[in-house]
Order: C-alpha cells, then structure tokens, then sequence
C-alpha cells in the first residue's frame, strides 16, 4: 500500500512539473499583455494607433522587460509617438532626433 501511495505522489509530481514551464510562460505572457495595455493606456492611443502599438509591444518582448536605454526600444517608442502624433516630413525628423537623443 505504501510503496503504490508512493508511485502515486511521484506520478503526481513529474505530471505537476512538467506543467511549470507552460504555467510560468503564461504568467509571462498576461503580466507582457498588462503592462503593454498600461502603456498604451498612458499614450491614450486608440484605434489603429493602439492595435499598432499593442501589436509591436507584445512582439517586442514588451516594454517593461525590455531595456529602456537599447536603440531598438527607442526607436519603437519614438516611432509610435510620431505615428500617434500624426507627424510627417520635416517635423517628424526633427521629432525622431530629438526622441532618439533623448530630449523629448
């Protein structure tokens, strides 16, 4: 009785740790979703704008976990400001030059 009780809960175990990676990916995939519909919530984007942004940010490994310094996150925040500023030519280079250093 003991040794099958024993089977069981070793069973039970393998069949609860091999679970824990999906469990862990999911965990990761809500709390990416989460903080990419706060930032989008802050930028009060919307519409197309907003599915264009979720669409980047949930690809992009999301914008908590990713490094706020790296020139690729940069350059798809400062995109997405001037995407949502609806901003072309001239100004949107001056805008993306001075997003992309840092002043904006």
């Amino acid at each position: 009785m003991n040794r099958s009780l024993w089977v069981l809960a070793a069973s039970a175990l393998l069949v609860l740790s091999s679970q824990s990676p999906a469990v862990r990916a999911e965990n990761s995939q809500q709390s990416k979703m989460t903080s990419c519909n706060a930032d989008a919530k802050t930028k009060n984007l919307s519409g197309d704008d907003r599915k264009a942004f979720m669409k980047s940010c949930l690809s992009a490994g999301g914008s908590a976990a990713a490094p706020k310094n790296s020139q690729q996150e940069k350059m798809k925040t400062c995109n997405a400001d001037a995407k949502t500023k609806a901003l072309k030519g001239d100004e949107r280079k001056k805008f993306m030059s001075d997003c992309l250093k840092g002043s904006s």
